[in-house]
């Protein structure tokens, strides 16, 4: 995830991420998503991929021949994990960073699926702001998508930012304000389609209401617990647009065992592809 205010070495919105020429460079490593069912290249230092783009994939509810927006997709986890599970689905990444959004056009390449159907693209965007153009690249005729979802930067600018110029990007929103990317985000979604965020629990009320102040509803709320018995520090929120159903309190899921292995709940996720359980 990356979007603040502030990108790196921004493309100007004229000039989309170009296809790579050459190999990795010497800053780049190539690994593995979902034990080895997906190639995926990231930077070496600096922001790395985390458990939440592959676990919020795994909670999105699509179906072969929807769409799916994710805003601040960084090198393209999310939606390469989303497009693994449901076959043809297309999807379209927002990132802030010229050289991030670059990287995932090269993962989205580098990852052929079998299912014609399935396309995977990026647009660099500087959240909450998106650009207009994107309406005419949106699969749908409306310009919306199925299903949108997002990790969005939370922690504040006035803690002690990072050295790294590219996890600064990725991890602060530079107003303090996640709300800002859910009031966005909710005017990208077809009626009746999914909004889903992971976000850190200290600001999940406020998520909430932005969400239900900007016409979504049918809210559900799905902790991710470290570890038996410890507080949730992250939790998953997922929305309807247009939604008039109750709140819902899901079980959620621990993520690690007492000794610190994954637990075996989370390894169907993380490395079966499998989707969150209890979504």
């Amino acid at each position: 995830m990356s979007g603040s205010r502030k990108a790196v070495n921004p493309l100007q919105p004229s000039k989309p991420p170009q296809k790579r020429t050459s190999s990795l460079s010497e800053k780049e490593r190539e690994g593995t998503l979902l034990n080895g069912r997906l190639r995926y290249t990231q930077f070496r230092q600096g922001y790395r991929t985390g458990l939440e783009p592959v676990l919020m994939a795994a909670a999105i509810p699509a179906r072969g021949g929807e769409t799916i927006l994710e805003a601040g997709c960084g090198a393209g986890a999310g939606l390469l994990c989303l497009a693994a599970r449901v076959p043809g689905v297309s999807g379209i990444g927002l990132e802030a960073d010229a050289d991030t959004a670059e990287l995932a056009a090269h993962n989205f390449l580098n990852n052929p699926f079998p299912d014609s159907r399935t396309r995977l693209s990026i647009v660099q965007a500087i959240l909450p702001t998106i650009p207009s153009s994107l309406r005419a690249k949106a699969p749908t005729a409306n310009g919306r998508f199925h299903h949108v979802m997002a990790n969005p930067p939370w922690h504040s600018v006035h803690g002690t930012p990072s050295p790294d110029d590219r996890r600064r990007l990725a991890l602060s929103a530079e107003n303090d304000d996640p709300q800002a990317w859910i009031r966005a985000l909710t005017r990208w979604v077809l009626p009746g389609g999914t909004l889903t965020f992971i976000i850190s629990s200290a600001i999940a009320d406020r998520a909430c209401q932005t969400l239900l102040e900007n016409g979504c509803g049918s809210l559900q709320l799905y902790p991710f617990w470290p570890k038996p018995g410890r507080e949730a520090k992250l939790v998953l929120i997922q929305a309807i647009h247009g939604g008039k159903g109750i709140f819902r309190l899901r079980p959620g899921l621990v993520l690690h065992e007492e000794d610190g292995r994954f637990t075996d709940a989370t390894e169907r996720v993380l490395r079966l592809g499998e989707a969150l359980p209890g979504s």
